[in-house]
């Protein structure tokens, strides 16, 4: 079996706490662009807040009761599981400045990953990690 894909990019679904926290964060910070907002009838109710990130749609759901658990700590080796997504970007250290001026937690800081390949990563209002990019 070979997925026959209807479009180039996939949808990243993120359960958040806080709608204005995390807009502020992936809309005003980070640039995304916010397309609209829609209920959401599953899950007891709430909003889903659907950001553009290049090709790939961020859909930030807010439900009316927020569920109690929590991304686990320790970052990336800390649990099995979903545990970052990646932006690929052409200005790293711009973002990151950015990202640190604004009070958002660094998880590390600025770093050459492999030859070639340099990263950068934070964590959302909610402690979700992002990791962004650049190659050279």
């Amino acid at each position: 079996m070979e997925l026959q894909l209807t479009q180039t990019a996939i949808d990243l679904g993120i359960v958040i706490t806080d709608s204005e926290a995390s807009l502020a964060f992936y809309r005003d910070l980070l640039g995304m662009t916010h397309e609209a907002d829609v209920p959401m009838p599953l899950g007891g109710g709430g909003t889903m807040h659907r950001l553009r990130c290049g090709q790939t749609l961020i859909k930030l759901v807010k439900y009316n009761e927020v569920p109690e658990a929590r991304p686990a700590r320790g970052g990336i080796p800390g649990a099995t599981g979903y545990r970052y997504f990646t932006i690929h970007v052409a200005n790293l250290e711009e973002v990151m400045a950015a990202c640190e001026a604004a009070g958002v937690k660094v998880v590390i800081p600025i770093r050459e990953a492999r030859p070639g390949i340099t990263i950068g990563m934070v964590a959302d209002p909610d402690g979700n990690i992002v990791e962004f990019v650049h190659t050279s």
